[in-house]
């Protein structure tokens, strides 16, 4: 048994076929026509800007995004609970330090 579907946007949809990508979309029976149509889903990329670097750490990294300061570290489990704690309290310090000097270069700019 054979069945038709009409398909919505069939130029634009063949290209993205030729071009090789997959089409994702949806099935369905047309209510007015009674056809089985298909139409394909509009996807567009995400376009995310980039965090900006702050200051690179000795154990990580200060960066800022449009809603968020992020700070991260990573310590080497060798140097033990007691010295791992001693970095993390530095790194935190660091962390501060360099939040306070990127404030004072945004009021020196302006």
């Amino acid at each position: 048994m054979r069945k038709y579907v009409f398909v919505l946007n069939a130029i634009e949809l063949l290209n993205q076929l030729l071009d090789g990508k997959r089409v994702e979309g949806v099935l369905y029976m047309d209510q007015n026509t009674g056809k089985l149509t298909f139409k394909a889903y509009n996807r567009q990329p995400r376009v995310r800007e980039k965090d900006q670097l702050v200051k690179k750490l000795p154990w990580g990294w200060v960066k800022e995004s449009l809603e968020r300061i992020k700070v991260f570290g990573s310590f080497p489990k060798d140097m033990g609970t007691a010295g791992v704690m001693g970095l993390l309290e530095e790194h935190n310090r660091d962390a501060k330090n360099a939040l306070i000097e990127r404030e004072l270069d945004i009021i020196e700019f302006c």
